[in-house]
């Protein structure tokens, strides 16, 4: 018997999610076809002019926004912010700060400042427990 190994493929929203761009806004052929994990690579590793602008200028998935606003995906959807945007409409709505977006960054902030915080306590905890385990043998 041969063992045949078969070329592993994504759906491009797939593929779309990984490199962090907005499917919608890839060309025709990109949205159309299927992506091996190879041309993934390839695309990551030396990407073509428009992927370049796409990343550098959107529109941009929610994540992508998200995280360039300093907000959560959930805060974008409490803002109202619903589609993908572009660069230039992001820096504007840095600019503008409005109530829910000055909002969400604090949330945000708080989110992280706890996320640490629960971090140092595990392990505070976990050096606790290595130390009697230390000590009871």
């Amino acid at each position: 018997m041969t063992s045949h190994q078969s070329t592993q493929t994504m759906k491009p929203a797939t593929a779309a999610k990984k490199l962090g761009v907005y499917l919608e806004a890839t060309p025709a052929e990109f949205q159309e076809g299927v992506v091996s994990r190879s041309e993934l690579n390839a695309l990551q590793t030396d990407p073509p002019q428009w992927l370049q602008n796409l990343r550098a200028d959107g529109p941009h998935p929610r994540p992508v926004v998200a995280s360039k606003l300093g907000v959560s995906i959930s805060g974008l959807a409490r803002g109202g912010v619903t589609e993908a945007l572009t660069t230039e409409q992001i820096e504007a709505l840095k600019a503008q700060a409005p109530e829910w977006l000055q909002k969400e960054r604090a949330m945000q902030a708080e989110v992280r400042k706890e996320t640490v915080r629960i971090k140092e306590l595990h392990a505070e905890q976990a050096a606790k427990r290595a130390d009697r385990d230390d000590q009871d043998r």
